[in-house]
């Protein structure tokens, strides 16, 4: 994925706190068949908006994927398993049913 971009930080926490490799998120990128949904949250409120949406990987560790697009290109802020209310949330408003 050309266009995906993930800090020295943000790749340092993928791999230390939540075990991911950028490979995995490639994947849930490509194996993603839901919406992106839009975070909400007041205290994660950035201009452009922060986006996610729950995907598995191709051998079939779900993550949930948090960016934000800008010109074109996807800033990665996280990436990790999620827990079962955030599964729950996207089952109900960002997957096609």
């Amino acid at each position: 994925m050309h266009n995906l971009r993930i800090s020295a930080n943000v790749a340092a926490k993928l791999a230390e706190k939540h075990q991911v490799r950028r490979r995995e998120v490639e994947q849930s990128f490509e194996n993603k068949w839901g919406v992106v949904l839009e975070d909400s949250r007041e205290d994660h409120q950035t201009d452009p908006a922060t986006v996610w949406f729950i995907a598995p990987t191709n051998a079939g560790r779900p993550l949930k994927v948090v960016f934000i697009f800008i010109d074109g290109t996807v800033h990665l802020k996280t990436a990790y398993e999620p827990n079962p209310a955030e599964i729950a949330l996207y089952e109900r408003f960002g997957s096609h049913n």
